[in-house]
């Protein structure tokens, strides 16, 4: 987004479909506003009535930001608890490991590295280390 940012020269409008895409959050877009003003570059959006060159229009971009970051709170609240609830059932455990933990430690008693027992097992170097003792790590 920097990169687009800096390439904006004075007079320029940055068009865009739909802004739920542009920035992560209300701040997030409200900054990229401030940035696109001081440049002196508008922002408008195909498929929305948005428009920064009028006071209208950016009123309406300010509404839109924070229902969407509304929604968003609320999508996270909804699954914060929904995995509560799975907690609360036992039944929200997590992946289930691609290798067996008792073959990584079995292979590195064999004085096997860790790259050496990811690449027998088929699987990446960062999964051996989960399952090995956290001072093997500092060590490889």
């Amino acid at each position: 987004m920097d990169l687009l940012v800096q390439s904006l020269r004075s007079g320029d409008s940055l068009v865009i479909t739909r802004i739920n895409r542009l920035a992560r959050s209300l701040k997030d877009l409200q900054n990229l506003v401030l940035k696109l003003k001081s440049k002196d570059v508008t922002l408008k959006a195909t498929e929305q009535p948005v428009d920064t060159s009028t006071a209208a229009s950016k009123t309406f971009l300010d509404m839109l930001c924070v229902f969407a970051e509304f929604e968003t709170n609320l999508r996270r609240e909804r699954q914060m608890e929904g995995i509560a609830a799975a907690k609360a059932r036992d039944v929200y455990r997590g992946r289930k490991p691609k290798i067996d933990p008792d073959e990584v430690r079995r292979l590195h008693k064999e004085k096997l590295s860790p790259s050496a027992i990811a690449k027998r097992l088929g699987s990446a170097r960062s999964s051996v280390y989960r399952f090995l003792p956290t001072t093997d790590q500092a060590s490889s």
